[in-house]
């Protein structure tokens, strides 16, 4: 893993106070207790309108997100792309509902596209399946329940969303993810990117879905998907990813009485997940977002991108990591010339509050991702002081 052991390269962007921060937020992070205590603490705050969103954009925000706005963003996006590390725009806001915020949503997702076509250091757009719908509709569809008249004028609405999206995305030339949710909403949102992918992805993958491979029955559904795809004669985009709901996956099927869709354990995720990038490797007509903070998956994509000959700078293979965590792995990777892009989360600090405590949370529970992150860090300040 030498590699990814050069913390000069790694933190090359990092003044010394914002090393310093870094540190004390990893160590909060990383007791579990104190980031139970903190998020019900900030989600009364919250909710009870007291003035702690300066406190909040201080600390949390600015280490994990690029911004409020698009343009607020652009300053981190230039700078990690001086060293070779491009952008995803994320617009994290979650949980809203009602029709006028999933067009509200359609139009920034236009906006990152364009903001794409103009700037190389923006080479995709994102966005959640459940920013142009409702959850329960995609639930109701996936649970093959019938729809009343007018959730099938609403679905028809959500179709037309991706539609548009899709329609710039190919015009412009910037690639879409759209990132997977909760197991029992994900089969609508598989059915329409699949048939998406056959429409618009003739020449190459543009549009991408995101394979959570947590869930065990993830491999079967891509080898399914390749079938189709030769086939009908389209290209195959994923982003490739472990996952981010696993503790709320398992409660539910636990309080429902079904089978687990997660993994038994990390060692079966970790499988799981090698195993689909080997997979996707060995076919040339899909194209691999390969998102991961894991260092031995990182190395394995490499290690075969080596093997098969594929140059680093091939549009077919990107890494992603998220901003503010990993950096070792993408400004390394970055350094020897490979596709790396960090999703870079913005939005209203209030309306990201959710994201950013889902984060939070996902540290304490991956053992050994904030542990890691506290030891490079400590590894650099020692680094500078020498």
């Amino acid at each position: 893993m030498k590699l990814f052991d050069n913390t000069e390269v790694a933190f090359s962007l990092k003044s010394d106070s914002e090393l310093e921060r870094a540190y004390f937020l990893f160590k909060m992070i990383q007791n579990e207790p104190m980031v139970r205590i903190g998020t019900a603490v900030t989600n009364f705050a919250l909710k009870a309108h007291l003035p702690v969103e300066g406190l909040i954009r201080s600390t949390v925000f600015d280490h994990f997100c690029g911004g409020v706005t698009e343009e607020d963003c652009l300053p981190n996006i230039e700078k990690m792309y001086n060293k070779g590390v491009s952008s995803v725009l994320d617009y994290s806001v979650e949980g809203k509902e009602d029709e006028a915020e999933f067009d509200a949503t359609v139009k920034k997702i236009l906006k990152i596209i364009n903001f794409g076509e103009e700037k190389q250091s923006i080479p995709f757009a994102v966005f959640k399946p459940t920013g142009f719908g409702r959850f329960s509709l995609y639930q109701k569809i996936t649970e093959k329940k019938t729809l009343t008249n007018n959730e099938k004028s609403e679905w028809l609405r959500v179709i037309e969303r991706y539609h548009t999206v899709c329609k710039a995305a190919v015009k412009q030339d910037v690639p879409i993810l759209i990132d997977a949710e909760e197991s029992w909403m994900q089969d609508a949102a598989d059915h329409l990117i699949e048939d998406l992918m056959e429409i618009y992805n003739t020449e190459k993958a543009i549009i991408f879905n995101t394979l959570q491979m947590y869930r065990h029955d993830r491999l079967d559904y891509l080898t399914q998907l390749h079938q189709k795809a030769k086939e009908k004669g389209f290209y195959i985009g994923m982003k490739v990813v472990r996952g981010a709901y696993m503790e709320k996956e398992r409660k539910r099927a636990e309080e429902n009485g079904y089978l687990s869709p997660i993994c038994k354990d990390k060692q079966a995720t970790d499988d799981n997940y090698n195993n689909a990038i080997r997979y996707m490797m060995q076919h040339p007509k899909m194209a691999l977002f390969a998102g991961t903070h894991n260092e031995k998956s990182s190395y394995l994509v490499k290690q075969l991108a080596e093997e098969k000959e594929i140059s680093p700078k091939d549009m077919r293979l990107w890494f992603g990591q998220l901003y503010g965590m990993s950096d070792h792995i993408s400004f390394n990777l970055a350094n020897y010339g490979y596709n790396v892009a960090k999703y870079v989360p913005f939005g209203p600090v209030r309306d990201v509050m959710p994201y950013l405590i889902r984060r939070a949370e996902e540290n304490t529970s991956v053992s050994g991702q904030t542990s890691r992150e506290l030891n490079l860090l400590k590894t650099e300040r020692k680094r500078r002081k020498l």
